[in-house]
């Protein structure tokens, strides 16, 4: 077995910044602790340059992929897919040692971008990836180009600009095949779910667990007012609504899905409104409440919430129609009575005695004991961020000793204050707010927007939104999501304008590329009298728009190329076209002594010409060294001269 050629340390060095280049977007898809440790180890794997040994690399690999599983939660998806591939690329420097490692490792690489992608698609990771595809074809063709023994190639202007053009040509392909090549309606198959999601509101809540969510400022969503916007305080998004109640976390009730839709009855005030949703890793869609009817492929359930069949894994714009002073639930259903009073025994005691003594004291009067539970709020509790943990009885330690919490918090203990009376109530998950985009027409509602709240019903009213966090006096305000983004310092002030122009333009690239589907393509050629372009039509102008971009290309690459710039080859070609006129013509695959040798028993009178003419361009052309410069200059002048029906001329070769 042949030894395995070295890799040239200047070569290595190339291939450890283009596969590190690929493994960039996909490490910004990670969680921040298994980036650094995927980081720490490629970095040694690139500054060690001698080969790990087997044990070592074992060792490596499995604590690598512990860390990344216990990340994880040892379940399987979609990120834990990517996270799997990031972590063998990583390891993958620490044995590359010969010019096979290095195209293996280059090779891998390169599904590293591609399945960046997986996880988001916007502008940074296209770049990111564009970027790493031009430093990975460069790592290629310098390993092509490298030969044992000699010296290592070197990267220069012309082989950047080659790999420029390369990437340049194939972009028109692309983009007709982007914009034209028939899309599906729907995809054959759904994406695996996430294991960590995607920043979604989750279908469980338990007090504390959104502490690190009001530290985030990603877009949530955005939303275009195509009547006009409400004022903010009307701002509800909704989201989650849940039911089930353990004692510690509230949870959706499944069987909310076999009742008939939500009955709402519009108020003054009807606004329609454009949401693209970011991608959760949830079954819902965000809408304002209270919502008229069900956005376009999802359904409205008789809580008022949105579901889709599957979870929304990837940008999603719709549109969706709701009534801020709507009315829900006018009549209810004893089924649904049951679940909005239910309690689980053996928690919070002292929450359910006060709830039963409000209720003794108030008598049938529902709106006195929702009114002394805010008044109750107003006067006692405390905002704030900065919770101490609870124990078996969260709600009781909340209300009896704490006083201190955020909207959690606050929704949980209410709802269980309410039901304890026989008030249904429940708790909604969602957003409140949101904030103008001084550069276009549309709202960002923002990640740390998360909020809670309740509903309960009142007789003659039906499902009425309270919202408890709110009734907390601006004094006892002790620090809020504004007060943290300072602290830490999330986006310096004088940076604000930056972000709302990179949000407007990730919203036209949302708009121009992620949103471009099935619907919007066939939608495509109604300039030109056609409404909705079938699969067919879609098909002839992908051919068409496919093959004009080829024919371009071979124009920008042929044009104003001369036959040859060798004049040997030059004169080689005239040479062989005028023996084509004069019948005798080289078949393309025919190599020049094989094409001598058939000249000579054509023209026997010329034989030894012919055969030395063929024979000298063979040895100036392929082999080694080739020909010296006058011998050379000598057969130029012969093969310019030679015409088939002329006798021929004292060459001085008698070879």
């Amino acid at each position: 077995m042949a030894e395995p050629v070295p890799l040239p340390p200047s070569l290595r060095r190339w291939c450890m910044a283009a596969a590190g280049a690929c493994l960039l977007p996909l490490l910004l898809q990670l969680p921040t602790g298994l980036t650094l440790a995927l980081g720490v180890v490629a970095g040694l794997g690139y500054s060690f340059d001698r080969r790990w040994p087997g044990l070592l690399r074992i060792a490596v690999i499995a604590m690598v992929m512990g860390y990344m599983l216990f990340t994880f939660g040892f379940n399987l998806g979609r990120d834990t897919g990517t996270a799997l591939l990031a972590t063998l690329l990583a390891v993958k420097p620490g044995e590359t040692r010969s010019l096979r490692d290095a195209r293996s490792l280059l090779g891998f690489s390169l599904f590293a971008p591609f399945a960046a992608f997986l996880q988001d698609q916007g502008p940074l990771v296209l770049v990111l990836a564009m970027l790493a595809l031009g430093l990975l074809l460069v790592g290629l063709a310098m390993l092509a180009e490298h030969r044992p023994g000699a010296a290592p190639p070197r990267l220069d202007r012309d082989r950047g600009w080659t790999t420029v053009r390369a990437v340049a040509i194939a972009l028109p392909l692309a983009l007709a095949a982007f914009w034209l090549f028939p899309r599906l309606s729907t995809p054959l198959w759904g994406m695996p779910e996430n294991v960590l999601g995607q920043g979604g509101l989750d279908e469980r809540m338990t007090p504390d667990q959104w502490v690190d969510l009001f530290a985030d400022d990603a877009p949530a969503l955005r939303v275009r007012f195509l009547d006009p916007a409400p004022p903010p305080r009307q701002m509800y998004w909704r989201a989650q609504v849940l039911w089930n109640f353990d004692g510690g976390s509230w949870t959706r009730e499944r069987g909310i899905q076999e009742l008939a839709g939500a009955q709402v009855e519009a108020g003054t005030s009807q606004v329609r409104y454009e949401v693209t949703l970011e991608p959760t890793d949830q079954r819902y869609l965000a809408v304002l409440d209270l919502p008229l009817q069900s956005p376009d492929g999802g359904r409205l359930l008789a809580d008022a919430s949105v579901v889709t069949p599957s979870p929304v894994s990837r940008m999603r714009k719709y549109e969706a129609v709701s009534s801020p002073d709507g009315r829900l639930g006018a009549q209810m259903d004893p089924s649904l009575r049951w679940l909005a009073t239910r309690l689980p025994a053996g928690f919070n005691p002292r929450a359910l005695a006060l709830g039963r003594q409000w209720r003794a004291e108030a008598g049938d009067n529902d709106v006195l004991v929702v009114r002394r539970a805010l008044d109750w709020i107003e006067q006692e509790f405390s905002y704030s961020l900065s919770v101490p943990p609870t124990g078996r009885h969260g709600v009781d330690e909340f209300l009896f000793e704490t006083k201190v919490g955020f909207c959690q918090h606050y929704s949980s203990a209410f709802a269980v204050l309410m039901r304890s009376a026989g008030i249904p109530t429940r708790v909604v998950l969602g957003y409140s707010g949101g904030y103008r985009n001084p550069y276009a027409d549309y709202w960002v509602v923002r990640r740390m927007d998360a909020h809670a709240w309740n509903e309960v019903w009142l007789e003659g009213r039906g499902w009425v939104r309270v919202d408890p966090t709110a009734a907390v006096a601006p004094a006892r305000v002790l620090d809020t999501i504004a007060d943290r983004q300072r602290s830490e310092a999330l986006l310096p002030e004088g940076l604000a304008p930056l972000r709302d122009l990179a949000d407007w333009a990730r919203r036209g690239w949302n708009d121009l590329v992620l949103a471009f589907d099935a619907e919007r393509q066939a939608q495509l050629f109604r300039p030109l009298g056609i409404d909705q372009a079938s699969a067919m039509q879609l098909g002839m102008a992908f051919a068409i728009g496919a093959g004009a971009t080829m024919l371009l290309t071979l124009w920008y690459l042929m044009r104003g190329q001369p036959a040859s710039r060798d004049p040997l080859v030059a004169a080689w070609l005239g040479f062989t076209r005028r023996l084509r006129r004069a019948g005798l013509a080289k078949q393309p695959s025919e190599p020049p002594i094989a094409f001598g040798r058939r000249l000579s028993a054509a023209l026997p009178a010329r034989s030894a010409e012919l055969e030395s003419l063929s024979r000298r361009y063979a040895a100036g052309r392929y082999a080694r060294g080739g020909l010296p410069e006058a011998e050379r200059r000598q057969l130029i002048s012969e093969l310019r001269a030679f015409r088939p029906g002329k006798p021929p001329r004292p060459t001085g070769d008698s070879r």
